[in-house]
């Protein structure tokens, strides 16, 4: 995708997350959720070092959003280990630059099973521990996502195209997340409930675009 082209598409895509924030009463956080949300997964997917500066933008925004819908897993991750992921990403991509683009690597069958099973069992014992917490809702599914987007940010992180399927595997229970909050109606749903049908339908993309790219090394 040209400079052109991706202008066009992140200028619609703040046009678009401020109409929806206008319609749906929330112009603050829940337009900056949508707008950077958006742009971060748009521009990783197209192997742009700056989304990371817009993940952290998201992230941030998330954590308050998470806090105030009792998802306590996705406020503390979003923190503390979230953030300074995109700090390490944005770092790490630009020391692996070509003409502005990431080169992307395949990752091993082997070592791809093991990150399978960590992050099964992982996600198992961390909604134990989030289910300790007074007010926790949907503990196993905030853990599962967790658990999951950070193994997804340290492949990507490292440039490895096994990313972007942990990364669907996040969106696909992140949609459950709030879609779930969006019917109890809680605060910002609906905005997070967009983030997370773009942020699929763009890993959708994104997964199709790096298996048949030809900067897979």
């Amino acid at each position: 995708m040209n400079n052109k082209t991706m202008t066009i598409i992140s200028v619609s895509i703040i046009v678009f997350s401020f109409f929806i924030g206008v319609i749906s009463n929330d112009i603050f956080f829940g337009f900056i959720a949508l707008c950077s949300g958006t742009l971060n997964i748009l521009f990783q997917v197209n192997g742009r070092a700056f989304n990371y500066i817009f993940g952290c933008i998201f992230n941030i925004t998330n954590a308050y959003i998470s806090y105030i819908n009792n998802l306590y897993g996705l406020f503390i991750l979003s923190l503390i280990v979230y953030f300074p992921l995109n700090i390490f990403g944005f770092i790490s991509w630009n020391k692996h630059k070509e003409n502005d683009i990431i080169t992307f690597k395949k990752y091993e069958k082997k070592k791809s099973t093991i990150i399978i099973l960590i992050s099964i069992i992982t996600s198992i014992i961390f909604g134990f521990l989030l289910g300790i917490i007074p007010n926790q809702k949907l503990e196993f599914l905030d853990s599962s996502s967790n658990i999951l987007n950070i193994f997804s940010m340290i492949l990507l992180n490292r440039r490895l195209n096994e990313g972007w399927y942990t990364l669907l595997s996040n969106n696909i229970i992140d949609l459950i997340i709030w879609i779930i909050n969006f019917i109890n109606h809680t605060q910002n749903s609906f905005m997070m409930l967009l983030v997370s049908i773009l942020y699929l339908i763009i890993n959708i993309y994104g997964i199709y675009k790096w298996k048949n790219s030809k900067i897979i090394t």
